[in-house]
């Protein structure tokens, strides 16, 4: 059984990649490629827009998701779903490049989105018709080996994601609920949900004994860890 699971729809392969960053603090802005072992192509988030909005000079475009994509043999059109974090600029910013996809976010972020003025700039992208939009409540489990973890804190409905692969194990992506090791401890914090968030992810790591946790934003680990065309699987 566990041989047919792992071969069927469950993730087998996942890619990260560096599409931007932040060049006053040196924060790379990432997301990521999931591919199923019956050859679906899940991303997670979609990084920065190709044009920044007027005024914005906080974020560098690097290689975008599309390019980065493209040299791995895969078109906007080859990916199935996309899993919004959140709308943030650096995490949705080429979400309508991908036309044949289905959307999942959460309903409470989607909802709230929509009169937020935070996520205005880019709202060409992430408002798509709600046929192609899978909002969904709370914790939810998208396939085998491919968990939604609801971690609101940095904002409403935000997610994090938890992969299973049959060689790593599993592997939680924190995004921007944690977005640096250092705030991954059951300290104080001074915002009540973003504690309540990173408590929830210290017990499932402790529950479930994940060996890797990639967190959102984090130079130093990010240079240690594997880059597209390379993957975990």
């Amino acid at each position: 059984y566990k041989e047919m699971m792992m071969n069927q729809n469950a993730p087998q392969r996942l890619y990260l990649m560096q599409v931007g960053s932040m060049p006053l603090y040196e924060i790379p802005i990432v997301c990521y490629l999931l591919q199923t072992g019956d050859g679906k192509n899940i991303l997670i988030d979609s990084g920065l827009p190709e044009i920044m909005p007027e005024g914005e000079s906080e974020f560098e475009n690097g290689q975008d998701v599309i390019e980065q994509l493209a040299s791995m043999g895969l078109k906007p059109d080859d990916i199935d779903t996309v899993i919004s974090t959140h709308y943030d600029i650096d995490h949705a910013g080429r979400h309508a490049a991908f036309t044949q996809a289905q959307y999942v976010v959460q309903r409470v972020h989607h909802l709230d989105a929509a009169s937020n003025p935070r996520f205005a700039a880019i709202r060409p992208e992430w408002d798509q018709p709600m046929e192609r939009i899978r909002l969904v409540d709370g914790d939810t489990e998208l396939l085998p080996g491919l968990e939604l973890i609801e971690t609101s804190g940095h904002v409403p409905g935000h997610q994090s994601v938890l992969v299973r692969l049959p060689k790593t194990g599993a592997i939680l992506l924190t995004i921007d609920a944690v977005p640096f090791a250092a705030g991954f401890t059951r300290d104080e914090q001074d915002d009540e949900a973003v504690r309540a968030s990173t408590m929830k992810l210290l017990d499932l790591v402790e529950r479930e004994h994940i060996g890797l946790v990639i967190f959102g934003h984090d130079k130093e680990q990010w240079e240690t860890l594997k880059k597209a065309p390379e993957f975990y699987e």
